[in-house]
């Protein structure tokens, strides 16, 4: 039940690396994923709100409709908030339309990418967010990108009341229902006296109570905003299945939303929301269940009767034995889903290893095997348990509710009071009273060996890595909360992660055993975490798996036996406060649920800065009070708790408290077990003896050149952080002030079309934050022109990030970053962050990429073979993404030129020919020639952007191209027009993965159309067709578990995209389904449109657009968009609302019948099984030899496909 980032089991990859350590994954996986020779992996599916140019991703699930299991494998790859290893094995991500139709560099995506930029409120950072953690489910950041479960985009989850933990821990804090309220809460509401600290720049009002019913409440209110975001967190997860019945807190997820006394109309929230421009999701964890939404909450009625509607989920429940029945295929199909994901089958072995009587030892997502046979050969009636479960469980007291809206505090208690004050409390205790610190959850026997054994797995991905493992288990909850305060566990993975100098990635590297590091907490409940760290292995370092380890071992005796320096304390509080000082707000889907989730781990006062921030207690005894960004520790005894904290932690990381697990595909066919669910192949051995005493016994750290970080000189100073124009203007409130034009960015070199440079430049007058954003671009065509040259680009960035890692590495913690990108239409380098020292660190990149190449490039062919055999990894791993990623993929090709987008296949070919000879002629011959662009935006004056290009300019010194010299611009590939009675386009592949079972199909309908018109009639569209369409193939077909809808934009063209994937039907019903609902769109959903209909799905277009910007990389993106594209419209946005103002019924009809019936660009492709559903399995090639199709294309037809449509552009 996910959308976006999703997580293992039955929750969702949440914990978010702080945006300074994100980057601790190998800096040449960070470029891995954004190779522009590499193909994309799954969809680019646009939202309303995004813009045109700039296609965005999200994994095709329920449109954000549904509750959805956040569990999206193929998007891990965009997520590197995490202090895990980047395994290569990930799969690139390229954006389908490139940066000719104006793509972000990835790190103003950062935004979305290595956060180098954005710093919001929705991103609380992993050593800051116990509550914004997946406790059971961060196994997953140790896999690499493609595995961890974004976004991403984070994509990013127990206590008993408030009150029994202030009481337990905090002597200060009082949380007394029996004082006096709050001035902005109503009568009848338990006052809690807490004063909410919130971040410098957080202009938002907060107030938290609680209901007589024992509902802990916390508000956020937010005028300038238009969008409302609510979600509920139930204290209860997949810990507290029954042992009979595994999966059933999972299947209670599912079934709370099917209907209730109030709503009988199963699909009634669902299709509310829709009308209103809302999305609805859920995830259930080991101890919390997450139910959340998201709406226009401008409208005052509407956005009240969300919240009955939300509130009668948890009051009324009907849990009908009709909806039971059906919602059982999609718990089925969603593990079916995951059968061939690597990261959920080592969740399930980690959790093995758990002693067989602690709860987090259980199957949590559960199946049709657990849930109907299991519970029917019982004799035990599946209804009836779940109705018990809602009964003893689902209990106000229980509960916590986060709202962030426009309307007042005051409205918001009246409105939350009437929605949920009827939720019964049935005075439960918390579920883990009946475990934690009473089980022990290692120590005694589980289904696999967990001390001094190693655990060796055969992996799907061509993956390569070894874990070690330390349990921390916590003795009791005064323990457990005072490690969440003072999270020791990010400043020792801060150290075992650092990649620096003296660094362990350093060391390994320099033996040739590893490409990449990460440390961190995984497993994180109530009564125990464990702690690991995880290396990416080279060939040479699984061949030196106990050298490896007994390294680790030596930089842990380092920490046990030389003090760590005050300074890395110091200059940790630094930059965690730098980033509390300038944070702002983010998106409030998202930021609802840190809330809610740090409703359950910090005291009120903290629910906002408890995740954010580091040093929560000033003393033993007393907390911080003040939101005021400090530069130092408030005293000795602060640092010396943290300190303390700290050691107590190292002193538990022994070799005998400590397990191994290995991934490599080299164990296939050496295996003796598999395991029950997932039927993962894999041995357990036993540590011998000799090599336990090698580890006890190793190297002194400083005997192998292991060494404490330097002290950090990126940092920026007080006086650096000064901002050079104050924001001219306040957040605009009315929709005229939203109306008024941004000023664009103005052309301040222009050396003309033969010349050198256009420079383009704005200095920030909105954020008032010290940051700025450089991107320069050399165009040039022949970097890109044949697979071979994009598999070298591929390897040139790999290997300069990887050579540059060490001295870029300290930068990135201090929130410098840069990104190399080659692209179809030349070169691109981006840099941003703090602007005091970014001039200096540009220069210093800039240098080494293009003049001190030796530097930069591999020293041998055995390093050569490294970066080589990490690109070829990464390839290959394309084959066991998911069929639908498949079907999306295999679709975007045929509307790109080939020399904008090569498979696969052609990359790996060219790649195994590669030879390091070659690339260093390509690296010599990249900066040679082109035409330069440029824009330098934020906090950097006109005259300091102009003597940066100077610098750069003679840093490069490249040879200028004539106009006629320019790269061609993307153009997106015209698919051929059908007639409604002809078989459309249709493309059969066979499933690359033989052991997936599951189906997919996915349909295109392609617009051509360039205005604004066209191209918001395709959006309202969309929006239309999302709700029934899910309703129809998912919910009451139950074709699959993952059904969605989207809008994509490739150039200036538009496609509406629909997709199913399913293990219950073949590829061809499933197509044959998509297009029986496509016939009724004409008349079931647009002819009985009303006026308030279309109102309501064009304010919701309107308001994703006119929301201001957040950031100032977002403005950013936004401009860079226009000037790579060529097309100027920084207006565009709002060109679009004056677009949408005018459309009428009668035009969105006339719209669907072009799309659909009168020039009908329409392609489908199915991704077809090996196993599981029949279908006849597909031809490699049918004949095709060009022009419109007579008959199905195979997967060796749509080279000559994409051919026919490049003459088509001609």
């Amino acid at each position: 039940m996910m959308t976006n980032a999703e997580r293992p089991v039955i929750g969702r990859w949440r914990r978010q690396l702080p945006r300074r350590h994100r980057l601790t994954l190998a800096a040449m996986s960070f470029l891995l994923l954004d190779a522009p020779c590499l193909p994309p992996l799954a969809s680019a599916f646009l939202p309303s709100s995004s813009p045109p140019s700039a296609s965005r991703s999200y994994p095709p699930s329920s449109g954000g409709r549904r509750r959805e299991c956040r569990i999206d494998d193929d998007h891990a790859a965009v997520s590197r908030r995490r202090r895990g290893p980047a395994s290569i094995a990930a799969i690139p991500h390229h954006r389908e339309d490139d940066d000719d139709d104006g793509d972000a560099p990835p790190i103003l995506e950062s935004s979305r990418r290595d956060g180098s930029s954005l710093v919001d409120d929705t991103m609380a950072s992993y050593r800051r967010t116990p509550d914004f953690d997946d406790p059971d489910s961060v196994a997953r950041r140790r896999l690499v990108l493609s595995l961890l479960a974004s976004a991403s985009l984070a994509p990013s989850l127990i206590g008993g009341g408030m009150a029994a933990i202030a009481n337990d821990n905090y002597d200060v804090i009082s949380v007394d229902s029996t004082a006096n309220a709050s001035a902005s809460s109503t009568n009848n509401n338990g006052p809690v006296n807490a004063k909410i600290i919130k971040p410098p720049l957080d202009a938002r009002e907060y107030d938290t109570f609680v209901l007589p019913n024992g509902l802990r409440v916390l508000l956020c209110s937010d005028p300038t905003s238009t969008t409302s975001a609510v979600a509920m967190n139930v204290h209860v997860g997949a810990c507290s299945d029954p042992v009979e019945v595994p999966g059933l807190a999972h299947f209670c997820e599912h079934m709370l939303f099917l209907g209730t006394e109030l709503y009988p109309e199963e699909d009634s929230f669902s299709k509310f929301l829709s009308a209103n421009g809302g999305t609805n999701n859920a995830f259930t964890d080991s101890e919390r269940t997450v139910y959340y939404f998201e709406m226009d909450g401008s409208i005052d009625n509407r956005f009240s009767e969300a919240l009955v509607r939300f509130g009668s989920f948890f009051s009324g429940p009907l849990f009908t034995e009709s909806a039971t029945g059906r919602e059982l295929n999609a718990i089925d199909s969603e593990h079916a889903k995951n059968l061939q994901n690597d990261v959920f089958r080592l969740y399930e072995l980690e959790k093995d290893r758990v002693n067989t009587a602690h709860p987090f030892s259980k199957f949590f997502t559960g199946n049709k095997i657990t849930l109907m046979e299991g519970t029917k050969r019982q004799g035990i009636n599946l209804r009836q348990q779940l109705m018990k479960f809602y009964e003893v469980y689902y209990s106000a007291n229980q509960m916590s509710l986060a709202v962030v809206a426009p309307q007042s505090l005051s409205q918001l208690s009246k409105f939350v009071n009437e929605a949920f004050g009827s939720i019964p409390n049935r005075n439960v205790d918390p579920p883990e009273d009946r475990w934690a610190y009473r089980v022990p959850p290692y120590g005694k026997p589980g289904l696999v060996p967990a001390d001094r054994s190693i655990v060796e797995i055969v992996p799907i991905q061509e993956l390569r890595q070894v874990t070690v493992t330390w349990p921390i288990i916590f003795k009791s909850k005064k323990e457990r909360e005072a490690f969440r305060l003072n999270k020791p566990d990010y400043f020792v993975s801060w150290l075992l992660g650092h990649e620096g100098s003296g660094s362990l990635l350093s060391y390994m590297k320099e033996k040739g055993w590893a490409n990449s590091i990460g440390a961190s907490d995984n497993a994180n409940l109530a009564d125990f975490i464990t702690f690991e760290v995880t290396v990416e292995l080279t060939n040479k370092g699984l061949g030196a798996i106990d050298d490896v380890v007994g390294t680790i071992f030596s930089y842990v005796r380092m920490l046990r036996e030389s003090p760590i320096p005050d300074y890395i304390f110091d200059e940790n509080l630094q930059l965690d406060e730098l980033e509390w000082r300038y944070t702002t707000k983010g998106q409030p889907g998202s930021y609802v649920q840190t809330l809610v989730t740090a409703m359950d781990h910090f005291p009120p006062e903290l629910y906002v800065a408890g995740p954010r921030r580091l040093a929560l207690k000033e003393t033993e005894t007393r907390l911080i009070s003040s939101g005021d960004p400090r530069m130092t520790f408030k005293s000795s005894e602060q640092r010396d708790i943290i300190k303390a904290a700290c050691f107590d932690l190292i002193n538990r990381m022994t070799v005998d408290n400590s397990f191994l697990t290995v991934f490599s595909k080299t164990f296939e066919g050496k295996t003796n077990r598999v395991e029950k669910w997932y039927g993962t192949e894999y041995n357990v051995r036993p540590i011998s003896e000799a090599t336990l005493m090698a580890w006890k016994d190793c190297p002194a750290a400083a005997s192998i050149g292991l060494a404490y970080p330097r002290k950090n000189d990126f940092i920026p100073s007080e006086s650096g952080l000064r901002v050079k124009k104050k924001p001219l203007r306040t957040e605009p409130k009315t929709f005229e002030e939203k109306l008024k034009p941004i000023a664009p960015p103005a052309v301040v070199r222009d050396d003309g079309d033969e010349g050198r440079w256009t420079v383009y430049h704005k200095i920030d007058d909105i954020f008032g934050k010290p940051k700025a954003f450089m991107i320069f671009q050399l165009l040039t065509g022949e970097l890109y022109s044949t697979p071979r040259k994009a598999s070298l680009a591929s390897l040139y960035q790999q290997c300069t990030a990887d050579k540059l890692n060490e001295y870029t590495y300290d930068a990135r913690l201090a929130d410098l970053s840069y990104d190399l990108q080659v692209l179809p239409r030349g070169v691109r380098l981006t840099f941003g962050g703090y602007n005091e020292k970014l001039q200096t660190f540009a220069s210093y990149v800039s240098s080494k990429l293009a003049r001190d190449l030796d530097d930069v490039l591999p020293s041998n062919e055995e390093e050569f073979e490294r970066y080589k055999d990490n690109l070829m990894r990464g390839l290959s791993a394309f084959k066991v993404k998911q069929p639908y990623a498949h079907a999306i993929y295999y679709s975007g090709l045929t509307q790109q030129p080939r020399n904008f987008q090569y498979t696969y296949d052609q990359l790996i070919s060219a790649l195994k020919g590669a030879t390091l000879d070659e690339l260093k002629d390509y690296a010599q011959a990249l900066w040679s020639s082109g035409k330069g662009e440029a824009l330098i935006q934020g906090n950097i004056d006109k005259e300091e952007a102009l003597e940066i290009v100077n610098v750069l300019d003679k840093t490069l010194s490249f040879k200028t191209i004539t106009p006629d010299k320019y790269p061609a611009r993307l153009r997106a590939l015209p698919l051929p027009i059908t007639k409604p009675d002809q078989d459309p386009i249709r493309i059969s592949i066979s499933e690359p993965n033989p052991s997936n079972n599951n189906a997919a199909s996915h349909i295109t309908l392609q617009s051509l159309g360039k205005s604004e018109r066209d191209h918001v009639l395709i959006e309202i569209i969309s929006a239309i067709i999302e709700e029934p369409f899910y309703n129809e193939l998912r919910t009451r077909k139950q074709l699959g578990y993952i059904v969605s809808t989207g809008v994509k934009a490739v150039d200036q063209s538009r496609t509406l995209s629909v997709i199913v994937q399913s293990n219950v039907a073949p590829a061809e019903d499933i197509t044959s389904s998509m297009v029986r609902f496509l016939d009724t769109v004409h008349n079931e959903l647009l002819k009985p449109l009303t006026s308030i209909d279309i109102e309501l799905f064009v304010k919701g277009l309107v308001d994703r657009r006119l929301e201001p910007d957040k950031q100032l990389a977002v403005e950013v993106t936004r401009n860079w968009s226009e000037i790579a594209s060529g097309r100027f419209q920084y207006d565009r946005l709002k060109a679009e609302v004056g677009a949408l103002l005018s459309v009428t019924k009668q035009d969105i009809i006339d719209f669907w019948d072009k799309l659909y019936l009168k020039e009908r660009r329409m392609l489908v492709c199915e991704i077809v099984p090996r196993t599981g559903p029949t279908s006849k399995e597909p031809a490699l090639s049918y004949g095709y030899k060009g022009g419109v199709p007579s008959t199905v294309l195979g997967i060796n037809d749509i080279d000559e496909f994409r051919s026919s449509g490049e003459y088509q552009l001609e």
